[in-house]
């Protein structure tokens, strides 16, 4: 409703909402509020909006994936027993990945790093993507086999066109479409992503996957002059703010640039972004809403422009 409101488009190029395969226990990732209590005790969970020093404690969640939900209790013990005295409260991420392996960290420097051997993972076309606990990645992967079988329905991918995965992260929408393409070239700025990045790359040995490490501002430039030949899709996965007006402005100059894919989880900053691209010659195509947070008021969309004279 909010893109129709603000935007030039018709109900029409919005395909039926793609549905979550899980609508309970789906979240992979748990972010909880630790607080010290009066008597040296702890309690863990949420924190409401109204009131951010407090703690909401929490022994379930019926969102987050089970082997989650089932690691809470063991948290609160592993929590108590490492929390240093000074402390008065901490952030905790708990995460899980396709095997069950559950992980969480917070309390200390590097506690949310993982050593190689115990990377999560989640299957994407045949191949692991790897991520950590300190990483961005999709929170909800019971949908993201729906999500890539309709990425890869678009009949625009072949092997001269060239893929530039902006906002990258670990890889995976680089690695989970890299057999439809000529070559992907990543741009992430956040360390341990490219780190991850780089793991998964070597670990799938993908010599036509190249990963830059920096911001787009000052990535994306560079490559549009030794890319001019071939066909070339953008894929946008930004942070929730969505794209800055140099990030736009660089799009919009590029050359030979035919498609572009903006995937958002915030559809305010997706609204205005787009609203810019339509006012500058590129044309929505297809809206498709994705469930990627059920019992929940939010939900991801995937959008496909094109460039009018394309």
């Amino acid at each position: 409703t909010l893109l129709v409101e603000h935007l030039d488009v018709s109900n029409e190029i919005f395909e039926p909402i793609i549905a979550s395969p899980k609508y309970y226990h789906y979240r992979n990732r748990l972010d909880l509020k630790l607080k010290r209590t009066r008597d040296y005790g702890i309690l863990i969970g949420f924190t409401p909006i109204e009131a951010r020093k407090s703690v909401l404690p929490i022994d379930t969640c019926f969102i987050a994936d089970k082997h989650i939900d089932a690691f809470i209790p063991q948290v609160k013990k592993e929590a108590l027993a490492k929390l240093p005295e000074k402390y008065r409260m901490a952030n905790l991420t708990i995460r899980t990945g396709d095997d069950g392996r559950t992980y969480w960290g917070g309390i200390g420097r590097r506690s949310t790093q993982l050593e190689e051997k115990d990377y999560l993972w989640t299957q994407i076309r045949g191949r692991k993507i790897f991520y950590s606990l300190d990483t961005f990645f999709q929170a909800n992967l019971s949908i993201l086999p729906e999500l890539f079988n309709r990425l890869i329905a678009f009949d625009f991918w072949g092997p001269n066109t060239i893929l530039y995965d902006l906002y990258g992260g670990v890889g995976l929408f680089s690695i989970g479409l890299i057999d439809n393409i000529q070559e992907a070239i990543l741009i992430e700025e956040n360390i341990s992503s490219i780190k991850l990045a780089e793991y998964n790359k070597q670990f799938h040995k993908l010599d036509n996957l190249k990963i830059l490490s920096g911001k787009v501002e000052d990535e994306f430039p560079k490559l549009l002059k030794k890319n001019k030949k071939s066909s070339q899709v953008v894929m946008i996965d930004p942070p929730r703010a969505g794209l800055s007006e140099n990030a736009i402005d660089l799009i919009l100059s590029a050359e030979n640039i035919n498609y572009i894919l903006y995937l958002s989880c915030h559809p305010e900053s997706l609204a205005r972004d787009l609203k810019i691209f339509i006012d500058n010659n590129w044309k929505v195509q297809t809206i498709i809403p994705l469930d990627f947070f059920p019992r929940t008021k939010h939900i991801e969309t995937l959008v496909l422009l094109q460039e009018e004279s394309s």
